[in-house]
């Protein structure tokens, strides 16, 4: 018989073993998992009993032992109307001292099985449990690195759309995220930055992309340590993905040149960042809080004459040499298009 009932005290530890190791891989409290399966052992009691209003399960957390609780009322011995809700004083002074009527008091009523049941309940709270704590770990970690760059492997491509592995889990750079003219191949390692992290049923949902503007400004956070420690701002960037981008800077240090720290020894650091955007070309300037001279500087490579800039209407007028005219405009219209979305003014550039 103490045979029997060391085998089970073992049984029980190797529960709370299993839940330990459970707990340091995969990352999910053990007592999340006891208090999932106490309420689901609570379910069985109301099989058992028929109500489970009263019934307190217990896991002891150190040894695994499953004790069940009734929460009983001391009621007369010839009064008794519903004995699950119910019990004699005499019975209830036999198990407990000085009990007087209309009190309640705690009986173990752990069935002979209860052990086999709980173990069953274990197992499948446990696996559910795993896949949810799983699930929530890994929206926890993907919800931090959101607005951030991450890098992926390419997998296939699925239409027109890609398939990115992150890791744990998978996540789709979409046609419209992609930047044109970009192709890549299975096994290829490429950054991505993290538009959105949704918590799914499935796990988290995370939409990726290429093509916004928040990325390249990642790019230089990475790549220049000047904007790491805060010493350059970014203060705008416009973005026409795949073509070319402008990108405003400035810094309240005397002593740093803020378009030379994001270019970089020899354009080291600038051509770090070309390089991962597959050759977009980059325009970096320096910031201004006098909108005729951001204005001047956005539309560079070109030479301005002059700027005249309306604050309030957020519009301008440029008057640019009949040789830069073109320049300024830029082909297709995107250097003076960039410009008025880097600056946020709408720019009519005249020739002189």
């Amino acid at each position: 018989m103490a045979a029997r009932k060391k085998a089970t005290v073992n049984d029980r530890t190797e529960l709370i073993e299993a839940l330990d190791a459970i707990e340091k891989e995969k990352q999910i409290s053990k007592d999340i998992i006891l208090e999932a399966v106490e309420n689901s052992l609570l379910a069985a009691c109301k099989n058992q009993y028929g109500k489970s209003e009263n019934v307190r399960v217990n896991i002891d957390r150190d040894t695994g032992a499953v004790s069940v609780y009734a929460e009983l009322e001391v009621v007369e011995d010839d009064m008794i109307e519903d004995e699950v809700m119910q019990i004699g004083v005499t019975e209830a002074n036999l198990k407990f001292k000085d009990v007087a009527v209309g009190e309640t008091v705690d009986v173990e009523v752990t069935p002979k099985n209860f052990g086999r049941i709980a173990a069953q309940k274990a197992k499948q709270v446990v696996v559910q449990k795993i896949r949810e704590e799983e699930r929530k770990v890994l929206y926890i970690q993907f919800l931090e690195k959101e607005r951030e760059v991450i890098t992926g492997v390419v997998q296939r491509y699925s239409g027109r759309n890609v398939c990115i592995h992150l890791g744990k889990v998978d996540a789709i750079l979409m046609e419209s995220e992609q930047v044109p003219g970009e192709h890549f191949k299975p096994t290829e390692h490429i950054k991505l930055y993290v538009v959105e992290v949704k918590d799914t049923p499935k796990g988290p949902r995370i939409t990726v992309s290429r093509s916004h503007p928040e990325f390249v400004k990642r790019l230089f956070e990475e790549e220049v340590t000047e904007i790491q420690d805060g010493t350059v701002e970014i203060m705008s960037i416009a973005r026409e993905a795949g073509s070319r981008t402008k990108i405003a800077v400035m810094t309240q240090d005397p002593n740093v040149d803020a378009v030379g720290a994001c270019v970089g020894m020899n354009g080291s650091r600038v051509n770090a960042i070309v390089e991962e955007l597959r050759g977009e070309k980059i325009d970096i300037i320096n910031w201004s809080d006098l909108p005729e001279v951001l204005i001047e500087h956005a539309l560079s490579p070109a030479k301005v004459t002059s700027v005249e800039a309306d604050a309030e209407e957020k519009t301008a007028r440029v008057i640019v040499p009949e040789n830069q005219l073109s320049l300024a405009i830029g082909k297709e219209g995107q250097n003076a298009r960039l410009a008025a979305k880097l600056t946020g003014f709408k720019i009519d550039i005249k020739c002189e």
